[in-house]
């Protein structure tokens, strides 16, 4: 099978930089992130969230 006949999206609050530290184990952790990372598109939001924003409104 192709690795790239699907496609996967990954939404977390958890900067890809800190996901070495919460796998713990840094073999594990660099063949992961090399597979999710590699010809991936990445999309970092900034601002003030929505939710938080909403909520100060009402």
């Amino acid at each position: 099978m192709c690795s790239n006949s699907a496609s996967l999206i990954i939404a977390t609050q958890i900067p890809v930089e800190k996901w070495h530290g919460l796998i713990g184990e840094s073999t594990i952790a660099d063949a992961i992130l090399d597979r999710v990372t590699f010809s991936s598109h990445r999309l970092e939001l900034t601002g003030e969230s929505y939710r938080r924003k909403k909520k100060l409104e009402s």
